[in-house]
């Protein structure tokens, strides 16, 4: 019989936890609660909610709400959305991470620091462009801040003024460090730069990749969206090849059990542990 083990370092990272904790308390109260935009990249835990009362909404529909509830998930906002809900008398439940909230108070602090010739500082954030972590960093600027992906978009980057690098808190520490090098390589000014990645995150990927070795087969259970979830299955298939990206149960293709003696089940900071808990029942079924 085959051995299904579970990744018990996988599963929702804390600020994911802090999140559904206060939605779950808000709902046993009040039945009803709005989310602006998803709580978590993950769509089962989402319809889960969803199915206690949890009401997703877009910046937009935010505009028109009036003297409701709103909680902010842990990805956490730019301060425009902290006006909006002043001036429409919207009760916020703040469930930002205090990750995120230190680096959007590190970043806005640093912008503040107007310089002789009235110029603010030119600040470039490692990120995914229309992540919602990342929006809430870039509006800490007034939407001044440069977004860069890769280093093929340092050409964004005016080198002859001072440089101040951070990084979108769910990013790949290597990723960072090529960043940092490929900046030194052509800066003409200053250049400072900000490990801001979050080590809960990072510290997933040695632990996962010697997951993935030790294992005949990976199914990593991830959402999607999730920025995290695609860095940690990459590091999976470069551990080990046998591993499979799936969302949910249905997608375990059987065939990829032939043989498989160790099969490994593990997921990214947005992957709820009943859902992982579900793969492994599959899977177990698949092999009776």
């Amino acid at each position: 019989m085959a051995r299904i083990e579970i990744d018990s370092g996988s599963g929702f990272c804390f600020g994911v936890v802090t999140a559904i904790r206060k939605a779950e308390e808000e709902l046993e109260k009040s039945g009803h609660l709005y989310c602006l935009g998803d709580i978590v990249h993950n769509s089962n835990e989402v319809e889960r909610l969803e199915s206690k009362g949890l009401q997703t909404i877009t910046h937009d529909e935010l505009r028109n709400l009036h003297d409701v509830t709103v909680l902010l998930r842990a990805h956490g906002e730019p301060p425009e959305t902290y006006d909006i809900a002043a001036r429409n008398g919207i009760n916020i439940i703040d469930a930002t991470c205090p990750v995120v909230l230190q680096l959007q108070r590190r970043i806005n602090a640093r912008y503040r620091e107007v310089g002789q010739d009235g110029a603010h500082p030119q600040i470039v954030i490692y990120g995914k462009k229309g992540h919602a972590e990342v929006n809430g960093l870039v509006g800490q600027t007034n939407g001044e801040a440069i977004v860069v992906e890769s280093v093929d978009e340092l050409d964004r980057i005016d080198f002859s003024r001072d440089i101040y690098l951070y990084s979108q808190t769910t990013k790949s520490l290597q990723g960072f460090a090529t960043m940092v090098k490929e900046i030194s390589l052509r800066k003409r000014a200053g250049f400072e730069s900000f490990d801001t990645i979050c080590r809960q995150v990072a510290n997933r990927i040695p632990r996962i990749r010697e997951f993935a070795q030790n294992h005949d087969l990976i199914l990593f259970v991830c959402g999607n969206k999730s920025s995290n979830g695609k860095i940690l299955y990459e590091e999976c298939r470069n551990a080990n090849p046998e591993s499979y990206q799936i969302s949910s149960p249905e997608e375990i293709d059987p065939k990829w059990l032939e043989g498989k003696e160790n099969i490994g089940i593990c997921g990214a900071t947005s992957t709820p542990m009943w859902l992982m808990d579900q793969v492994r029942s599959a899977v177990g079924e698949l092999l009776r």
